[in-house]
């Protein structure tokens, strides 16, 4: 394989959209505060800032993360019929009956329904899990290594499990799984377009409030250059803040 002048992952790139469009998504949130944490500027520099941590990979703490990588292997586990890996868990019933997992990581205690655990193994019965892909995309500036982990992959269908505090419809359409991981597949000979979105709404207390899916078909005369122009806005934002990257995994260099 030629050698990447550059290696992006796929949520890498959702970071990088996110900084972008930091004025669109402060209005989201804030444009109707009076009193809002931070100004569009000061949130512009905190969407650097922390695109900046991103690429240098620096640690962070998350409890929204650490919910969801819990959710997901819970999920994987009972489609493996094993025990989930780094994950204490237990069976509770609560006082109306229902069952939940309860279950410990990262020194954090998370809850979920066994029906809703059970209802996404089921669904996704059979798939393999957390399958690592990867390909060279050309650009104007050199290949790029896009990579990522698939959630689950199906015969014919892409899975990315989500959890969300919050949903509205489309959440996730300017995110950039639905373009690498089927451009990744087809590069490998396997042609699977269909990508799915599969989220879990989870309330303040941590109960599910709903779930949805969001289905994404990939075009590659539309999609391809989309990620090929997102990748080289990328690169040029690289190229210009490269005094203040400390991870050099992302030049393509170990």
């Amino acid at each position: 394989m030629q050698q990447p002048k550059y290696k992006f992952y796929a949520t890498i790139l959702d970071s990088f959209w996110g900084y972008l469009n930091s004025d669109v998504v402060w209005e989201k949130y804030w444009g109707w505060s009076e009193n809002p944490p931070h100004t569009a500027e000061q949130f512009h520099e905190l969407q650097f800032q922390e695109l900046i941590d991103r690429i240098n990979r620096k640690p962070f703490d998350s409890e929204k993360a650490d919910r969801g990588t819990c959710f997901n292997e819970l999920v994987d586990a009972l489609i493996e019929h094993r025990k989930p890996k780094d994950v204490e868990v237990e069976r509770v019933a609560d006082d109306k009956n229902a069952v939940w997992y309860r279950a410990i990581y990262n020194n954090r205690t998370f809850s979920f329904p066994v029906s809703l655990c059970c209802e996404f193994a089921d669904y996704f019965k059979g798939a393999l899990t957390q399958i690592r892909v990867e390909a060279i995309l050309p650009t104007a500036y050199g290949n790029v290594l896009v990579y990522g982990l698939i959630d689950e992959l199906m015969p014919t269908t892409v899975h990315d499990i989500k959890t969300t505090g919050s949903y509205t419809v489309g959440k996730f359409k300017d995110h950039h799984q639905h373009l690498v991981y089927p451009y990744a597949l087809m590069q490998n000979g396997s042609d699977v377009r269909t990508f799915e979105y599969n989220i879990v709404e989870f309330n303040k207390g941590g109960y599910v409030v709903d779930t949805y899916t969001e289905t994404y078909v990939f075009n590659p005369e539309r999609d391809i250059p989309i990620l090929t122009n997102h990748c080289e806005d990328f690169i040029r934002f690289l190229e210009e803040n490269r005094e203040l990257i400390t991870d050099t995994k992302i030049f393509g260099l170990e």
